[in-house]
């Protein structure tokens, strides 16, 4: 062989070289991440999802990747779940019950891992909590029957009231279930419940100021991603009008609510993220029962009790898992 060629060969293996070498890496699985959220304030069930995927043996950017879609409105959820099933994507992770309704509608095939707060029985996405049978599983939150403990949290704390209301999104698919259970507990003692409907930032405005004027006893704000995106504005209106309010999650009380009571949403996400790794190493969700959260926890602002003029009794304090001061 002439030395030209023999260099011309050389050259052209040493090209080829790192080209076959890239090939053969293994790449590592990815995650679709479908919330209804934004990313501003889901900040924390990101981390509290990434610490989850770390217990389970997975680290994102290192042996595992995530493609976030955030919808902002569950108008947009359908557009986006069909985006992370065009993009092939090893599995969805679905924060809430439109987001997991969404990729189910999406795909068949797809593993979805879901966080609900309804009973995903009821709603259609698995045949049964033990054996999902289908594409979806994940970790249930329990929020219907946490209404009924929230709704008595407050009638202990307000026994002179006689009308509560419930703050609902008409456009998510667990409003039905809030709102029949709401009326059940307010009928155990004796009490009557209004629903209240917002599904843009005007209608929580112009709901907290009929609220005022019709000088209801207390008012529920029902779990929904819509309203925890806008918690600020909510826990902000009630302040103004002085309206003692019960809220689903922690967080709510740390941004200056009353009250919340309710699984702790952190932990909740935490689960999802564990769980998702037994997927990740190839357990079928068909054969994953649904996990059911069992961690409640019933937070209290004394600071924001005061701001309203409210005193609360010492049985209830007692009671309250954290009181902030």
């Amino acid at each position: 062989m002439r030395r030209r060629e023999f260099i011309t060969l050389l050259g052209g293996a040493a090209a080829a070289w790192p080209l076959a070498a890239r090939a053969q890496q293994p790449t590592i699985p990815v995650i679709g991440y479908l919330s209804p959220g934004v990313p501003e304030a889901n900040a924390y069930l990101v981390a509290a999802f990434r610490k989850g995927l770390g217990e389970g043996g997975f680290v994102e950017g290192k042996s595992v990747a995530v493609e976030y879609r955030w919808a902002q409105d569950h108008a947009r959820l359908p557009e986006l779940a069909a985006d992370l099933v065009s993009r092939r994507v090893l599995v969805i992770a679905a924060a809430g019950t439109p987001a997991a309704l969404a990729a189910k509608a999406a795909t068949t095939t797809i593993p979805i891992l879901l966080t609900t707060g309804s009973d995903p029985v009821q709603i259609g996405l698995v045949a049964s909590l033990n054996r999902p049978g289908g594409n979806v599983t994940g970790v249930g939150a329990m929020q219907v029957e946490a209404q009924e403990k929230r709704l008595g949290l407050l009638h202990e704390l307000l026994p002179a009231a006689t009308r509560f209301a419930v703050l609902v999104n008409p456009k998510n698919q667990m409003t039905e279930p809030l709102v029949a259970n709401a009326h059940a507990a307010a009928a155990l003692v004796g009490r009557q419940i209004e629903v209240v409907a917002a599904s843009t930032s005007s209608d929580i405005d112009a709901a907290f100021a009929g609220l005022a004027q019709r000088r209801l006893g207390a008012v529920l704000v029902s779990p929904d991603t819509f309203f925890d995106n806008r918690r600020i504005q909510i826990v902000t209106a009630a302040a103004r009008y002085a309206l003692p309010v019960a809220y689903p999650f922690r967080e709510w009380v740390e941004a200056g609510g009353l009250m919340s009571y309710g699984t702790s949403l952190t932990d909740v996400t935490r689960l999802a993220g564990l769980y998702i790794t037994r997927v990740l190493k190839g357990q079928n969700p068909a054969d994953l029962p649904v996990f059911r959260a069992t961690k409640f926890e019933f937070v209290l602002n004394l600071q924001t009790a005061k701001l309203i003029g409210l005193a609360v009794p010492p049985t209830l304090l007692a009671r309250a898992d954290e009181v902030i001061e």
